[in-house]
């Protein structure tokens, strides 16, 4: 068709960088993130790469104003349909792991063993596709895992980079250049006010709060390296957005709320996150636990 260009670009749910038409020209043009195709009308507005782009061999594109993109569809997949359990390990399982991996869920090494981060990332799986979490991923979550649905977007005008969290689900969702790039299942403030007592500046002190996880729209601000100590207990490579609550890492990431108030992370998603989230970038908190 005269006057434009098609380009199609595979990309994995770790990278950042979503690959758009370079011609100048209008047009459509096409890239597959986080396991996901996004459909783009490019004109006179192209979004940029960054020039530290992971799609080797592709030039940095001029920095110009961003296009929403939208999500037309996911790779196919066909499920192996056995059912599976924790510790399960096989050719089943790395599918498994593969499919969650593509779609952006974080299900840790694609090794063919069923344990733990493979299990928090089914968890965060099953909740956005309306599934009650379990560990055993039968028949249902392998139909979902054939025709998955997106996260329900909780700002549909919000920023391209920006982190969501679903308390309601308890999911996170991160999302860069419009599409969603990493999944997550969390466990946010109990609710259930606390009284405790910590050693704190060398003096026993009394530290009490309402352990919730307030709504709201917030920026990350500084962060920790490895485990940092709080005076609530450890987090670990804590991104902070709303005073002294932060995403952080947790050896307890349970089915429910249990944090004083933070949000917290499977242990392997907490290790990675630093590293695809900056300085300053919009987190919304929205929705309520029912218990």
């Amino acid at each position: 068709m005269r006057g434009r260009r098609r380009l199609l670009v595979v990309v994995g749910a770790a990278t950042f960088a979503t690959a758009f038409a370079a011609t100048g020209v209008s047009g459509t043009a096409q890239a597959r993130t986080a396991g996901q195709t996004w459909a783009v009308t490019t004109g006179t507005a192209l979004p940029a790469l960054p020039a530290s782009s992971a799609l080797s061999g592709l030039p940095a594109l001029p920095a110009r104003s961003a296009v929403p993109a939208r999500a037309t569809g996911y790779p196919p997949f066909t499920a192996p349909g056995k059912t599976l359990k924790l510790g399960a390990k096989g050719s089943a399982v790395k599918a498994l792991q593969a499919r969650l991996k593509e779609l952006g869920y974080m299900p840790g090494s694609v090794d063919g063993r069923y344990g733990g981060a493979t299990l928090t990332a089914v968890w965060a799986f099953q909740k956005v596709q309306g599934i009650t979490p379990t560990s055993t991923v039968a028949a249902r979550t392998w139909r979902a895992l054939e025709n998955p649905r997106a996260p329900k977007v909780l700002v549909p005008r919000g920023k391209a980079t920006r982190v969501e969290v679903n308390l309601t689900k308890q999911v996170m969702v991160l999302y860069r250049g419009g599409a969603p790039v990493l999944i997550s299942h969390i466990s946010s403030g109990s609710g259930i006010p606390y009284t405790e007592y910590a050693t704190w500046n060398g003096k026993r002190q009394r530290f009490s709060g309402s352990a919730r996880t307030p709504t709201g729209d917030y920026k990350t601000t500084w962060r920790a390296k490895g485990w940092h100590r709080s005076y609530l207990g450890q987090l670990y490579n804590p991104i902070f957005f709303n005073g002294g609550i932060a995403l952080h890492g947790a050896l307890s990431v349970p089915l429910y709320p249990a944090s004083h108030g933070c949000v917290r992370l499977p242990m392997n998603v907490a290790e990675i996150l630093p590293g695809m989230l900056g300085k300053g970038v919009p987190v919304h908190v929205r929705g309520a636990f029912r218990r």
